[in-house]
C-alpha cells in the first residue's frame, strides 16, 4: 500500500513537532526549506532545498511527488506557501484570499474595520512622511506589516522618535513597509482555534506574559487563561466573527487580542496557522488533552478533525532571558518536580534579548491546579 505523502514548509524546530507527529502516524514527510542545517532537514523523510518563498518552484515539486496534502506550523511566510500550493493543487487549505488577508497586517486592519471587528486605528506607512496630515492618539505601536515574534515592535508615548522606529520596522519587514497604530491596554491573550469547512472549534484561551515595552518580547503563556466564564464567551463570540471576517475555512488559527479592564476586547492580529512558543505544539494537548497537530495533518489530507478535548488541566512555559528564570527552574525542580515536563535552556551570555529567536530556552510544567503553575511563571512586564 502507498504511503500517504505530507508536504511542509519550514525545517526549523518549528516544524519539528509535525515532522515527527506525521512520521508517528506512518504519513511520509516531504519537507521544504532553504538549507541551512535546520533539524527538520534530517528528520524529514525527504529534504529539498528549496527556500519557502519560491511557490512556483515548490508547487511543481509537490505536483511531480503527487502529494496528498501540505501544512506548516507557527509561520505566517510559510503559510503563503502552504495556501498557494494547496490551491494550486486543489488540495484542502484556505482561499488565497484569506492567505493574503491573514498574513498582511495592514490588510487584516481594513478587513476588521470593513466587518466591524474591534481592533485598533492602524495607517499604513513607508515612510514618517505619510502620516503628514494624520491624528493618532498616543501611545502608539510601529510594527513590521509582515513579521512576527515582536521583530521590529516600538512603543511610543509622544511623537519623539518616530521616524526612527517606522525605520527600523521597515527594515525588519519582508515588504518594507511598517504599521503605525494606536495602542490597545489591556491584558494580552491568544485564542487557539480549528476550523473545518468554515465551522471554528475553540480549543484553549492563554494568557501572555511579556517584557512589556519598548519590545514587548514573551516571557511566558499560561493555560487556561483564569478568567470568567462570561468573558470566555464573549472572547470565543468576537474571535469567531473575525475568523469569518478574514474568510478563515480550515486548520489551525491563533488569535492575539486585548481585553481592556472594563473587559473591552480588541483583536491585535489574526494568524491562520498554529501559534508557535509551544503554545499549539505543546500547551493545548498538556491542558485540554486535544492533539492540535495531529488535527492540523488530518485537515491538510482531508480528514475531519477530532472535536472533542479529553482533559481539563493547566500548564505553563516560562522563556529564559536571566539567571533569575534560572533560579526559578531550580526552585520548581526542589519544590515541585514532578509537574516538569520539558525543559531547553542555554548558555546565557551577555547578548541582549532582542526579539523570540534571541531567547536563551524555555521550560515548561504541567499541573492539574493554576496555583501551582502561576507560581511559576514571570513577572508581567510594564506596558
Amino acid at each position: 500500500m502507498e504511503k500517504i505523502k505530507l508536504a511542509i514548509i519550514g525545517a526549523s524546530y518549528l516544524q519539528e513537532p509535525l515532522i515527527q507527529k506525521a512520521k508517528s502516524r506512518g504519513i511520509e514527510t516531504h519537507v521544504f526549506a532553504w538549507a541551512a542545517g535546520d533539524v527538520g532537514e534530517k528528520s524529514a523523510d525527504y529534504f529539498y532545498p528549496i527556500s519557502i518563498t519560491e511557490k512556483d518552484e515548490i508547487l511543481e515539486k509537490c505536483r511531480e511527488i503527487g502529494v496528498d496534502g501540505i501544512c506548516t506550523i507557527a509561520s505566517d511566510l510559510a503559510a503563503v506557501t502552504v495556501g498557494y500550493v494547496a490551491n494550486g493543487l486543489g488540495l484542502i487549505g484556505n482561499p488565497m484570499e484569506a492567505v493574503n488577508v491573514s498574513t498582511n497586517k495592514h490588510l487584516m486592519r481594513q478587513c476588521f474595520e470593513k466587518n466591524g471587528d474591534p481592533s485598533p486605528k492602524s495607517i499604513q506607512v513607508t515612510s514618517v512622511g505619510d502620516l503628514s496630515g494624520v491624528e493618532l492618539d498616543y501611545p502608539i505601536i510601529v510594527k513590521p506589516v509582515d513579521r512576527s515574534g515582536s521583530r521590529g515592535i516600538t512603543k511610543l508615548e509622544t511623537p519623539e522618535g518616530i521616524e526612527e522606529a517606522i525605520n527600523r520596522a521597515i527594515e525588519q519587514g519582508f515588504e518594507k513597509c511598517a504599521l503605525v497604530e494606536e495602542f490597545a491596554v489591556g491584558q494580552e491573550y491568544s485564542v487557539e482555534y480549528i476550523s473545518w469547512k468554515g465551522q471554528h472549534t475553540f480549543l484553549a484561551l492563554t494568557k501572555k506574559y511579556t517584557t512589556g515595552a519598548p519590545d514587548f518580547i514573551e516571557t511566558g503563556h499560561l493555560e487556561p487563561a483564569p478568567v470568567s466564564s462570561d468573558l470566555l464567551v464573549k472572547v470565543q463570540a468576537v474571535v469567531s466573527h473575525a475568523l469569518d471576517s478574514l474568510g478563515v475555512q480550515y486548520g489551525a488559527s491563533h488569535s492575539e487580542i486585548k481585553i481592556a479592564p472594563n473587559g473591552d476586547i480588541k483583536i491585535i492580529e489574526i494568524g491562520a496557522r498554529m501559534g508557535g512558543d509551544n503554545i499549539g505544539a505543546a500547551l493545548v494537548q498538556l491542558s485540554t488533552g486535544y492533539d492540535f497537530i495531529d488535527a492540523v495533518i488530518d485537515v491538510a489530507l482531508g480528514n475531519e478533525p477530532k472535536s472533542c478535548k479529553s482533559k481539563e488541566s493547566c500548564a505553563g512555559i516560562r522563556f529564559v532571558f536571566t539567571k533569575n528564570d534560572l533560579q526559578c527552574l531550580d526552585e520548581l525542580k526542589r519544590c515541585n518536580p514532578e509537574i516538569l515536563i520539558e525543559e531547553d535552556v542555554h548558555e546565557i551570555t551577555d547578548e541582549k534579548v532582542v526579539d523570540s529567536g534571541s531567547r536563551f530556552g524555555y521550560f515548561m510544567f504541567a499541573a492539574d491546579d493554576i496555583k501551582t503553575i502561576e507560581k511559576y511563571m514571570p513577572e508581567m512586564g510594564v506596558e
